[in-house]
């Protein structure tokens, strides 16, 4: 046998054992990779679950209070033209027609209190953690951090 073609054999076995490991290095890599995007693209699904059981809550506060404020709205009205009518009927007595519009006045501060309840929790109707979070970085960002 020809020892340089014994040689080059050799060489040829030791090109492709290394070949292997940096191939295996790069599969690594690249498993690395595709676990660390499984888990960011998991970590957004479970932004965006809980920001959607956060408005699912704020839809129902919402609701109740509009159910509240629409009664407490008919009730202040059927007060006023209560009062009104008292009013008239006794003409110049105060003490009736005072204490409906005492409650009537009650009623519609408690329904101001709630529309301001319902600004409130519409804010967090806009999904805005998920939104920061889908946006891409800026490259003045990206420099930063570098």
């Amino acid at each position: 046998m020809n020892p340089d073609a014994l040689e080059k054999n050799t060489q040829g076995q030791d090109s492709n054992s290394n070949d292997t490991p940096s191939s295996s290095g790069v599969l690594k890599d690249a498993q690395a990779l595709w676990h660390e995007l499984r888990g960011l693209i998991l970590a957004r699904f479970q932004l965006a679950i809980l920001e959607t059981q956060q408005a699912g809550n704020s839809l129902i506060i919402m609701i109740i209070a509009g159910v509240i404020i629409a009664i407490l709205l008919g009730s202040a009205w059927l007060g006023l033209m209560a009062a009104v009518a008292l009013w008239l009927i006794e003409n110049g007595v105060v003490m009736a027609s005072s204490a409906i519009l005492l409650a009537v006045t009650l009623n519609l501060l408690l329904a101001i209190i709630l529309c301001g309840v319902i600004r409130d929790k519409s804010r967090n109707m806009q999904f805005p953690s998920t939104l920061r979070a889908l946006q891409p970085i800026s490259p003045e960002l990206q420099n930063t951090e570098k």
